[in-house]
């Protein structure tokens, strides 16, 4: 207990919190507005909150959450396939997802839905992969 207590008890896990509440609120607008205002796909909108959320992301978490001191090429190609790879897996497993558990639904509620599941399965993902790869100062 004590190793997963070192792992995820310091306080990184709470800056990265803080980070992410404001990232969630930047990139969940963008997402819902260009889904449900702009009508562009499920796609096209969950992609653009984590492009424009990314931005924003790395250089918050860099700096503030993980306090990674350095700005270097493998950090930030690092922090790039985290996303891309979190982003990928946590949304191509949402959306098969919620179309089975809501069939019965219009595309949008089950869209809009597959979006927030999608946002949850990332949160997770995306920390341990900025703690243990992004932003690992040991690599």
């Amino acid at each position: 207990m004590s190793h997963f207590k070192h792992l995820f008890g310091d306080s990184s896990v709470y800056r990265f919190i803080l980070v992410g509440i404001a990232n969630t609120l930047f990139g969940t607008a963008i997402m819902f507005v260009f889904y449900n205002v702009f009508h562009l796909s499920y796609w096209v909108s969950s992609a653009s909150n984590y492009f424009f959320g990314s931005i924003l992301s790395y250089f918050l978490n860099k700096s503030f959450t993980f306090r990674y001191g350095k700005t270097d090429l493998k950090s930030i190609v690092r922090f790039t396939v985290n996303i891309l790879v979190c982003y990928l897996l946590a949304y191509g497993i949402a959306k098969p997802v919620m179309r089975n558990l809501l069939s019965g639904y219009s595309v949008s509620i089950q869209d809009n839905v597959s979006m927030v599941f999608g946002m949850i399965l990332f949160v997770g993902l995306n920390y341990l992969g900025q703690r243990f790869f992004a932003f690992n100062k040991n690599k």
